[in-house]
């Protein structure tokens, strides 16, 4: 296979910033080499609209929610090698036991052959206006209604932590960590003023793929998605996930 040519990558991304095109990233495993692309890709959107001081924000979110969707491709492939069920519980538990080990960094990476013949990918996309940078980060496997309690019961936690110091006193230590990546996230966020519904995690029903959806405001004229769509619940009266489905595509058709 012949070696990339960054040069040619930084000219695809300039040009699809300057015509304000999505840009798309796929990764089984996130390498030291793909970590310098996605540093390219976000400071380069962020110069393109004077916001360079948000880089450490949005480098360290993006980089723990493409982490986090591998590892929950890498679970998905144990249970799937180990014959485990994840929708019964005791295999679920055996299944947690298996990854508590394979979670460690350099056994991550040793998934990656697998995680590309089983297709199991992460996909990142940026969609930029000067308002706002819309990072969504995508795995290939659905997101597990027991799966999707951990997560939601760690958002709740979340609110308890002054700061990320203590969030890592608590769980510094815990390699599978079922939704510490996204909470650790969400901390960030709140530390540096951007509120958290900036942040939300879904099943796409379309594409059945778990995502993970990052508003960074680029400018302060800039509306948060859910406050738009929780104006529009309140004029329909009701809120159906197939509306907040709709409703996101007909705002952002390009990134969903």
């Amino acid at each position: 296979m012949p070696p990339i040519d960054e040069t040619e990558i930084r000219d695809t991304v300039s040009t699809a910033i300057e015509k304000q095109n999505v840009i798309s990233l796929i990764t089984y495993y996130l390498s030291d080499h793909g970590e310098g692309i996605l540093k390219m890709v976000i400071s380069s959107v962020l110069e393109k609209y004077g916001r360079i001081d948000l880089m450490d924000i949005v480098y360290t979110a993006a980089k723990e929610l493409i982490t986090n969707a591998t590892k929950a491709n890498v679970k998905r492939l144990v249970f799937i090698e180990n014959g485990l069920d994840p929708a019964v519980p005791e295999e679920y538990e055996s299944g947690l036991n298996l990854l508590r080990s394979n979670m460690l960094e350099e056994n991550i990476k040793a998934f990656k052959p697998k995680l590309k013949k089983a297709g199991y990918r992460v996909t990142i996309s940026f969609n930029h206006t000067p308002l706002v940078l819309i990072i969504i980060v995508r795995n290939s496997v659905p997101l597990l209604p027991q799966e999707e309690e951990r997560i939601r019961e760690k958002f709740r936690k979340a609110q308890s932590y002054e700061n990320l110091f203590d969030f890592y006193l608590e769980h510094g230590d815990q390699t599978e960590g079922a939704g510490l990546g996204l909470t650790l996230v969400s901390i960030l966020l709140d530390q540096s003023g951007i509120e958290k519904h900036a942040f939300t995690l879904y099943y796409d029903e379309k594409s059945r793929e778990t995502a993970a959806r990052l508003e960074i405001p680029l400018n302060p004229d800039y509306v948060p998605l859910r406050r738009r769509f929780e104006e529009k619940a309140r004029e329909a009266g009701e809120v159906t996930p197939e509306m907040r489905q709709t409703f996101l595509r007909e705002v952002e058709p390009d990134v969903f």
